[in-house]
């Protein structure tokens, strides 16, 4: 992913979070790409985790128990 494609991605952070940047992680769904990274790390340097929609639903299945 370029520079521009990820200026582009719509993140957000979960209704959980301080808004104070501590351990929070900040989401950017597209339809075949499931983006995330740590919301202490600037926006266009920080690292990057993408997975399939699917790895993430099963994630998120997991974390809700």
């Amino acid at each position: 992913m370029n520079a521009q494609e990820a200026s582009e991605l719509v993140w957000f952070k979960s209704s959980y979070s301080d808004g104070e940047g501590g351990e929070c992680l900040e989401v950017a769904p597209c339809p075949t790409t499931i983006h995330i990274r740590d919301s202490k790390h600037a926006p266009d340097t920080g690292p990057t985790l993408t997975l399939p929609p699917a790895a993430w639903k099963a994630f998120v299945g997991f974390a809700a128990r």
